[in-house]
Formats: C-alpha cells, structure tokens, sequence
C-alpha cells in the first residue's frame, strides 16, 4: 500500500490531472445516471396513483371467466391533478438541467483536490522561501515532498539556496580578509614612511641646494603616501560605519553647510549660492553624517568649478535631498561610469579620488544614494539621506 501511496505522490502533475478530471467525468455521468433513474421512478409513482381509477380490462374464455389479472389500456385516460402535472414536469425536465450542474461541481471539485493534494504543500514552501531570500535570510532548508514537477522546482530552489548561502559565505569571508590586508598593509607601510620621513627632513637642511630641492619633492610625494595609507585605514571603518539617527535642527544644519561652502568658494576666488526648499524645522538624520558628505561634494565642486558653485537643498516625503553643482567642464564619459569606484581619478591630481566613493557609501548606509550627472552648465552631484 506504501509504494502505491509513493507512486501516486510521485505522480506528475500532467498525469495526476488526467486522472482527477477522468474520475471527475465519470462521477459526473453516475450522478446523472442516478438522477435520471430516481426523477423517472417518482413519475411512475404518481402515475401508479391514477391506475386503481382507470378501467380495467380483463380476457375470459367461451365460458365468461376471467383469465389473468387484467391490465389497463390507455394509462393517460386520467389526467393528472395540476399539482401533480407541475410535479412530473419538473421531475422530467431536472435530469437535463443538473446534467450541466453535476458536471461543474464534480470539475470544480476535482480541481480543489488537484490544488490541495498537488500544488498547496510546495507553492507554500517557494513563497516561504522567496519572501526568506528577500530578506536575506538563507539560514533555512526548503522541504521537497514529492517527486513531481513542483517537486523538483522545489529541488532547485534548496540548490540555489544552498549556493546562496556558500557564496554569500565566501564573499563575507574575501571582505573581511581585504579588509584585513588593507589594515595589515597601512600598518606595515608605516615604518618604511616614517624612516623616509625623518631622512628627508635631514636632507631638508643639506647645504646643497640641488640636494634641497630634491627632498622638497621626496617630502610632496612622501606625504601623498600618508595620506594613502590613512585613507586605507579609514576605508574599513567607513564601511563599518551606522548613522546615528536624531532629531536634527535642519536650520542649524543648513547654516552650517552654508557656512562651509562660503568659506571654501571665497578661498577658490569661486562664488557661493544656496537654494532651500526645505519646510520643516526638524528631520530624524544623523546631521554628522550629512556633513561629512557635503564637504566631500562641496571639495569636488570648487576644485573642477569656473566661477560658480550651488547648493541645493530640498525636503522630501521620506528624507533630505541635497545637490551641489558646479559651472566647470562637468564629467567625462568614463568618469560618469566609475566616479563613484574607489580610488578612480580621471586626473593628474593630489588626490586619490576616494571623496565621491566614501560619499556613496554613507549615503547607502543612510539608506540613501549619490548620483552623478551633468547639466548645461557644468556637473552635479545629488545626493539623498533617507529619515527614520
């Protein structure tokens, strides 16, 4: 009996729907066959009614005695009372009008048992599972009941699961260890720095003026190397980095983003404008946050800007929005493309081109984003900070 219970598990869904409908067709036909055959016996009930009323007839022999039983010839010589009429009239026309009833009834009951026995089990578990990885929760097991198309869907998502969860594995284990190397290499650079450093600063004071200038430019390069290996130390605490969401005076905190880009622009000889379009007086963001990303942007736009830098500044229904533009020559094809990878640089420039980088990254964990883009005048960088 098991094997057969497996086996009709087992069953493909094409086949098991084969069978349901076959077995649905033919109780279809009994119960129209039981209908026809219980509507006709009433009929003749009621008409047995009206025989002891007819004459009956009876045959006799030469010598006058009756032969038989009898019987009634023309069985409609009494018609029926109205009530009765109406009776085996409807009894007459109710096999043709549930012929259609017994049939949709027994399809849809077959399609209900398809759905329960086939299809309910594994649809729940693909739903269950989906809604987990949506949520990036691999740590489950996707059961498989049976062996039929559904079954094997099922299969399949526990194999992308499983492989999911290896490669998410895997993928945590190669962060954790770059972020590692890149704290091992800053530190182990450290050392070589410093002595180079102090070497210089000998140089520095040679008697040789040849001799001096060399180490005036040993001492610019040795100096971008420090602030290599510190923008490596800084990159893992960045990615570690959580807003600290509060309530944020946005008045205090436009004035002082103001502030800040008057003072950079004036120092460039670059004029300063603001637009705000905020309402409220007070917004769930973590102010610190925002700031370090606008002085990323603000850095950026004076150092590419003609004449004129812009802050825009504009409340949303579901945070902060912040642009900075810019009136210079605006991004470049590639730069469009990877302005936002770290340490991308589309010039000769005393930087390493990690500020658009670090912007991005916390404005993602603001639950934001950065998005860069040119305008007719120049280049913009926009940038949004999600409230709580």
């Amino acid at each position: 009996m098991e094997p057969l219970k497996r086996r009709w598990r087992n069953l493909s869904l094409r086949k098991t729907l084969v069978v349901y409908i076959t077995a649905a067709a033919l109780l279809a036909v009994v119960l129209c066959e039981m209908t026809n055959d219980l509507c006709g016996m009433e009929i003749r009930e009621i008409h047995a009614g009206y025989l002891d009323s007819m004459e009956k007839y009876y045959l006799t022999n030469e010598r006058g005695e009756r032969m038989g039983d009898g019987t009634y010839i023309g069985t409609d010589a009494f018609p029926l009372s109205p009530e009765d009429q109406r009776t085996v009239d409807i009894l007459r026309a109710l096999p043709r009008v549930t012929t259609p009833v017994w049939s949709a009834l027994c399809i849809l009951g077959a399609a209900l048992l398809f759905y329960r026995n086939k299809l309910k089990r594994p649809l729940a578990e693909l739903r269950l599972a989906s809604e987990k990885i949506s949520q990036n929760d691999l740590d489950f097991t996707v059961v498989v009941h049976n062996r039929d198309e559904l079954g094997q869907l099922c299969a399949s998502f526990e194999t992308m699961r499983a492989s999911l969860a290896q490669n998410f594995s895997e993928m945590w284990r190669q962060m954790e260890e770059r972020k590692r190397l890149n704290a091992a290499f800053a530190h182990d650079l450290r050392t070589p720095l410093t002595v180079l450093k102090g070497h210089n600063e000998m140089l520095q004071f040679s008697g040789d003026e040849q001799t001096r200038a060399t180490a005036v430019t040993m001492q610019r390069h040795i100096s971008r190397l420090e602030h290599y290996v510190d923008t490596m130390s800084q990159l893992r605490r960045l990615e570690d980095t959580q807003p600290v969401y509060r309530q944020t005076p946005l008045k205090v905190l436009v004035a002082s983003l103001y502030e800040s880009g008057t003072i950079l622009c004036e120092q460039a000889g670059k004029r300063f404008s603001m637009e705000n379009r905020i309402t409220s007086l007070s917004l769930p963001l973590d102010g610190d946050l925002i700031s370090r990303v606008y002085g990323n942007l603000i850095a950026n736009a004076v150092r590419y800007a003609a004449s004129q830098v812009e802050l825009c500044l504009e409340e949303t229904a579901e945070g902060l929005l912040l642009s900075v533009s810019d009136d210079g020559p605006g991004f470049d094809k590639n730069s469009l493309e990877k302005a936002t990878e770290p340490y991308f640089t589309g010039e000769k420039a005393d930087h390493f081109g990690l500020g658009l980088y670090t912007s991005k990254l916390l404005c993602e964990h603001h639950g934001g984003w950065l998005r860069i883009e040119n305008t007719v005048s120049g280049a913009k960088v926009t940038v949004f900070f999600k409230s709580r």
